[in-house]
Formats: structure tokens, sequence, C-alpha cells
């Protein structure tokens, strides 16, 4: 395996993530920003929870174009508009509704969540990169 996955016991717990990835690969894997919509293009849905899921599901499907799974990722990054600690309810439940479909280790990777005032288009209320090593 590539990636060895820690919290050492002197950082806070709990927490729904690892402090810290250790990846041994040669290749890296990087997706870029995906988003809560559909083969087509389309936004799923309007609310954050049903876009971090569809997010994921992209990020999965990116990762798998590349030989990749969650197993692999050493970092995931949250980008959410108009943030506010109230909303990380729905960003857990948008995770809980596709971690056992996309076998997200729990407690997932490394992994940020930065508030910004938009992102590309206005609807979009959630965007996730994932930085995976393989090899």
């Amino acid at each position: 395996m590539t990636v060895h996955l820690l919290s050492p016991t002197t950082m806070a717990q709990p927490v729904p993530y690892h402090h810290v990835a250790v990846g041994t690969g040669t290749r890296h894997v990087h997706v870029a920003g995906q988003v809560g919509t559909d083969s087509e293009g389309q936004l799923v849905a309007g609310d954050l929870a049903s876009q971090v899921a569809q997010a994921l599901r992209n990020t999965a499907l990116g990762l798998a174009g590349a030989g990749a799974t969650f197993d692999d990722v050493l970092r995931l990054t949250f980008y959410v508009t108009d943030w506010t600690p109230d909303k990380m309810d729905e960003v857990m439940a948008g995770i809980g509704r596709v971690a056992a479909d996309l076998a997200i280790p729990a407690p997932m990777p490394p992994a940020s969540l930065i508030g910004v005032a938009c992102l590309f288009v206005p609807d979009v209320l959630v965007e996730v990169e994932a930085t995976a090593i393989l090899d």
C-alpha cells in the first residue's frame, strides 16, 4: 500500500479525518476541483449536502480514470461558498451519503475545508480536489 494514514495521539482527537498521510509511491494523481454536476454538466440539486455527495462521486470517477481509489488519496480539499460553521452538518451529511458506496476510509484522509466567497458558477456550492499517489 502506498498511503499510510495516521493521527498521532498528541494531536486533537477525534476528528473525521486523519491528521497525517505518508505516501511512498511514484505516480502522483491530482483530481481537479469536482463539483455537484452530473455527466451532462447539470447541477444535481441546490442543497450543499447533495452537491458534496455528487462532487465526491465525480472525484471517485476521476481517481478511477487514473487507476486510483480513495485508498490512494493523500489529501482532500473542500471549497465551500459563503462558509459559516453551521454548514458543517450539511458537509458531513453529504460525505455520509456516499462514504460506503465510494469506499471512503473512516476517518478520511487529511482534509481541509476552505470557505470562499463564490466559485466559478453562482449555484455551485462546493468544489472538491484530491491528491493521490500510486505505485
